[in-house]
């Protein structure tokens, strides 16, 4: 498979030749994924060394978005920041010289490609991605070995990096269960593998790992899947139970702490409620709940809008147009209208342009002409007004 461009990178693209549904059935969730490919180039157009250099030199980025660690010794921030946060850059890379590795968090905010990258996954796993950046030095070891709370996608850049994977002493842990070197056994090593330029290593939370940079320094990026779990969902669904329904309220019966109460009919009134909760019946306004979160959280990448918009009159029938790369959103068919949702918005439109609606969101490429349903005149309305919300784009004046 080759490498498309950034806005196209798609989950199938990242872990070829896998494929997703073997992805999803062995691999997620369940055990680490190691992709050796030698191809180099794989990852380039996603971030380099000058993109790096550029982000720390000109963007004014601040601790703790930037942080050095070093796995031999503890790197202070006060060893590289000025006027409490602001970084003293010339510090860091001297630091970085030294052997500490330099970390950038959120870089997908601030770099297009990666953002185009992150935002294409989220379409396909319906959870927010993050991607950090780590620029080891030759021979070096950032971290200690830990575990994640969170599923990753390590994708190596430059040069190489040897990972060594342990055990699973807490699986699946939530956010709030870090990982805690006084109390979790990292266990014996399972798996060791090294990562070339352009291969990609899945590793599921919970998985103790390290990695160290090789002859030559190393440069990956750590994609985070920050999934929302069943656990999330049970919370919202007793909450609302518990704010409809009086019986789950009630105080714990008097007197419970004393020695000789009765646990026994507490226990039954313990039990009486969960039957009562296993009753409720708002699992779909719950689940509605988190779609909304979802796709409300989603910016669109608008790149290229100005030109977009002013070259509106020019648009015809014969114009090539398609879905923004990177676009999430949601249709609900509410009475005699459709509803749009997308980035905390909704637009109202007519129920009869669903089936041209649905084909202009879903394409990311089609000629207007062949837009089902409509005539010209409502073609070019439909399509114009979609430009416009920022939803399509005009193939030819894309950035």
């Amino acid at each position: 498979m080759s490498a498309p461009s950034e806005s196209r990178a798609s989950l199938d693209w990242l872990i070829s030749p896998v494929s997703k549904d073997v992805f999803f059935s062995e691999y997620w969730e369940r055990q680490p994924l190691v992709v050796t490919r030698q191809r180099p180039g794989y990852f380039g157009g996603l971030l380099s060394l000058d993109e790096v250099d550029r982000v720390l030199t000109t963007l004014d980025l601040r601790y703790p978005n930037v942080v050095l660690k070093n796995a031999a010794y503890n790197v202070r921030a006060a060893d590289y920041t000025v006027r409490g946060d602001a970084l003293d850059v010339a510090r860091v890379y001297q630091l970085f010289q030294e052997g500490s590795t330099i970390t950038l968090a959120f870089l997908d905010t601030v770099v297009p490609a990666l953002a185009a990258f992150c935002r294409n996954l989220e379409n396909e796993f319906s959870f927010p991605l993050q991607t950090n950046v780590y620029l080891t030095p030759a021979k070096a070891q950032g971290a200690c070995y830990h575990y994640d709370t969170h599923d990753v996608f390590v994708l190596q850049v430059v040069n190489s990096k040897k990972w060594t994977i342990y055990g699973t002493p807490v699986e699946s842990p939530l956010a709030s269960q870090e990982f805690d070197a006084g109390r979790h056994d990292r266990g014996e090593p399972t798996l060791q593998f090294e990562l070339e330029p352009g291969d990609v290593a899945y590793i599921p939370r919970g998985i103790v790992h390290d990695a160290h940079a090789t002859e030559d320094l190393s440069l990956h990026i750590t994609a985070g899947i920050l999934a929302r779990t069943w656990t999330d969902l049970l919370l919202e669904f007793v909450a609302e139970a518990c704010l409809n329904d009086p019986a789950f309220r009630k105080s714990l019966p008097h007197g419970f702490a004393r020695q000789q109460f009765d646990r026994g009919q507490a226990e039954n009134t313990f039990r009486y409620l969960l039957s009562r909760l296993s009753q409720k019946s708002n699992f779909e306004s719950i689940l509605d709940r988190f779609v909304d979160g979802f796709v409300s959280g989603c910016a669109p990448l608008l790149r290229g809008q100005m030109a977009q918009v002013a070259a509106l009159d020019h648009l015809s029938t014969d114009s090539v147009v398609g879905a923004r790369p990177g676009l999430i959103f949601y249709l609900r068919a509410v009475d005699d209208s459709i509803h749009l949702e997308y980035y905390g918005r909704t637009i109202k439109l007519p129920a009869g342009i669903g089936e041209a609606l649905g084909f202009a969101l879903n394409h990311s490429e089609f000629v207007v002409r062949d837009l089902p349903g409509l005539d010209d005149a409502g073609k070019l309305t439909l399509v114009r007004r979609l430009i416009r919300e920022g939803l399509l784009s005009s193939v030819s004046h894309r950035p």
